[in-house]
């Protein structure tokens, strides 16, 4: 019995380690890439879909302009959120307004995308966004929806 517990108690205490450094992880990545400005993160994005669809330099050049505008949009809207982080709780019609704004932002990316990207490449850019979009939903909880 004794054996157990101690064997109970080591296991308890392995995963709170664990835990403890995937937090670290996080916040870590998280501080690393708020130091990019708008232009780097659009060139770095640019890189990647350059690397996973074989993207030619016209592509290259369209796709750019597009994570530019993305990443400067991005940039503003969090320099925003810290300066009014007082007033956190937002009304039912703020959200519904923000969440329609991110959906057209969504949409016009896809028509903008459809435009650049030969029908392989789009269906696989689809894919690659299916995948990025699930993995982060376990994080949020049963009832809350992704932002």
């Amino acid at each position: 019995m004794k054996k157990l517990v101690m064997i109970l108690v080591a296991f308890a205490t392995l995963q709170v380690s664990a835990q403890e450094q995937k937090r670290e992880m996080r916040k870590d990545h998280a501080e690393s890439k708020m130091q990019y400005s708008p232009e780097e993160m659009a060139q770095l994005r640019t890189k990647q879909m350059t690397l996973k669809l074989d993207l030619n330099d016209k592509q290259q050049k369209d796709v750019s302009v597009i994570f530019l505008e993305e990443a400067k949009f991005r940039a503003n809207k969090k320099a925003a959120m810290t300066k009014d982080k007082g007033e956190q709780s937002l009304s039912k019609e703020e959200r519904l307004k923000m969440k329609n704004e991110r959906l057209d932002r969504q949409i016009a990316m896809k028509k903008k995308m459809k435009t650049i990207l030969s029908a392989e490449q789009y269906e696989k850019w689809e894919k690659m966004g299916q995948k990025r979009g699930h993995k982060g939903a376990h994080k949020k909880g049963p009832n809350k929806t992704k932002q």
